[in-house]
């Protein structure tokens, strides 16, 4: 069984991977301390690839329909196939890996893997933006947007371009959606709904329930309009 984590940086992802790493399944090597699979200049390079094909029409709007419709570049499968060499050769019954640009490729991960298991990862975006992150800047991975000097707002614009790209994906066969706040404040519980969908018991790691609801004291924007919907959507809004 292979295993991904979708969700943009800073959301909490490191807890599932450290989570599937303590519960046998082998991530890939090097990893980083966040979980990551070392080195991802391939990863990178793949997004840039990808990112040829998305059209930015303007006022946070992306037109997905061509990703959507074609299939992956040799171009790209090979970058992708290099960048995950460790897991593809490994012969771990339980395996994956975790990098928050694999959310940027979405699309065309789940053509290139149907059959894996995904995990989609989501945190509240007012939490989100308040750290820095390479994907802060999506015209680092040749994705067009209208950016400012505004260090927050184009973190805000990230979060809401990698929601989009999940949305506008059909989901894969086998996906998960889970709330970094439920791992948190509710760990067994969540281990229980991850554990039915792996097939496989979850070890529980440690969890800092300061991580949550930060933007609470932060003195800085961390609130913008475009977050209202999604907040709604993924049960926020009262919280």
């Amino acid at each position: 069984m292979t295993v991904t984590v979708i969700g943009r940086g800073h959301s909490g992802t490191r807890s599932i991977s450290h989570t599937l790493s303590a519960s046998g399944f082998f991530m890939g090597e090097p990893l980083n301390v966040s979980g990551d699979l070392l080195p991802p200049e391939k990863m990178y390079d793949a997004c840039r690839v990808f990112a040829r094909y998305v059209e930015y029409k303007g006022n946070m709007e992306w037109d997905f329909s061509k990703v959507l419709s074609m299939d992956p570049t040799q171009e790209f499968t090979t970058l992708i196939e290099e960048y995950l060499h460790t897991v593809l050769e490994s012969k771990n019954e339980l395996k994956g890996w975790k990098i928050p640009e694999t959310t940027l490729v979405y699309p065309w991960i789940v053509k290139m893997f149907p059959d894996i298991k995904y995990i989609h990862w989501v945190r509240d975006p007012r939490d989100c933006i308040l750290g820095g992150h390479i994907t802060d800047d999506l015209s680092v991975f040749g994705i067009k947007y209208d950016k400012t000097d505004d260090v927050r707002f184009n973190r805000a614009v990230s979060w809401k371009y990698q929601r989009e790209i999940m949305k506008a994906t059909p989901d894969p066969e086998n996906v998960i959606s889970v709330r970094f706040e439920d791992m948190v404040f509710s760990q067994e519980k969540t281990l229980e709904r991850l554990s039915d969908f792996l097939g496989v018991p979850l070890a529980k790691i440690e969890m800092r329930p300061d991580s949550v609801g930060r933007y609470k004291t932060d003195e800085g924007t961390h609130m913008f309009d475009f977050f209202e919907d999604d907040l709604k959507e993924c049960g926020y809004e009262n919280e």
